[in-house]
């Protein structure tokens, strides 16, 4: 039996705030908007923003959802189709809110790659897989 990864859930102090930044910095749609839950589209996983109360509440008031979460717990990585859209990009991105972690560089396992984060400080990547010669 194999399953398949659907969507991808990110916890949030502040579902409006942090919504606003993945639909008006990332460019994703709502396809829900409600005070808790915000569920995005575009095309590949679904993300979906919600509250932490609201995810206490639905697993019987589990501790990990109430206690307020300390380091990073996981990393999006949005791939674009050049090294000069992941500059583009970043710049963009950053002028709009994100916080500038890295600026784009070139790594040695060959992709340009910039870190930044959003506003409740989960840390993403830009990158690209760069050309080879």
């Amino acid at each position: 039996m194999k399953v398949k990864l659907e969507g991808i859930t990110i916890l949030a102090n502040d579902v409006a705030a942090l919504a606003g930044f993945y639909r008006d910095v990332i460019g994703f749609k709502a396809a829900v908007e409600e005070e808790h839950y915000v569920e995005l589209v575009n095309q590949g996983v679904r993300l979906a923003i919600c509250s932490r109360p609201l995810m206490a509440e639905n697993t019987s008031d589990h501790h990990t959802f109430i206690e307020q979460r300390s380091g990073q717990a996981f990393e999006l990585n949005f791939e674009c189709d050049s090294p000069a859209m992941v500059y583009e990009l970043f710049e963009q991105f950053v002028s709009k809110g994100a916080v500038a972690i890295t600026e784009p560089t070139i790594k040695e396992w060959g992709h340009t790659t910039g870190f930044f984060a959003d506003p409740e400080g989960n840390i993403h990547s830009l990158f690209a897989v760069n050309p080879t010669e």
